[in-house]
């Protein structure tokens, strides 16, 4: 079974807001970047405005996309598409994850990322945070 996911790269001064997801499920306690579940007839950048909205509280703009990926996990595979996006409303409150942190680009591999988000993470590194909103 295949599952298509999104993901928010938010980016504010340099640094890039990370989420630590609760304990449980395959990447349990792991960091990713947040988002969720595109729905059906939904496009991906509504899916991320949703799902944004409904775990952190706040708006985002979404940019250009970073990258897509594709995870087999134990049990499905995870269709990941991240995108550079900016906070325009809100402050980020952690609703459905454990925690959110705001982290330098440079330092985002010390954290524990959940294997879908890893590519994206890299490609985050490579360009220093720098975000692209179209």
């Amino acid at each position: 079974m295949e599952i298509e996911v999104v993901g928010a790269v938010i980016v504010r001064d340099g640094l890039v807001l990370c989420a630590r997801r609760g304990p449980g499920g395959d990447a349990g306690g792991m960091w990713e970047f947040p988002g969720g579940k595109v729905e059906p007839g939904e496009s991906p950048q509504a899916a991320l405005v949703r799902e944004i909205h409904e775990e952190l509280g706040c708006v985002v703009e979404i940019g250009d996309p970073v990258t897509t990926t594709r995870h087999a996990g134990a049990r499905l595979v995870v269709v990941l598409s991240t995108y550079w996006c900016r906070v325009v409303s809100g402050t980020p409150d952690p609703r459905e994850h454990a925690e959110v942190r705001w982290v330098p680009a440079s330092r985002l591999a010390e954290l524990d990322w959940a294997p879908a988000d890893v590519p994206a993470v890299e490609l985050v590194t490579a360009v220093g945070g720098g975000r692209r909103l179209g």
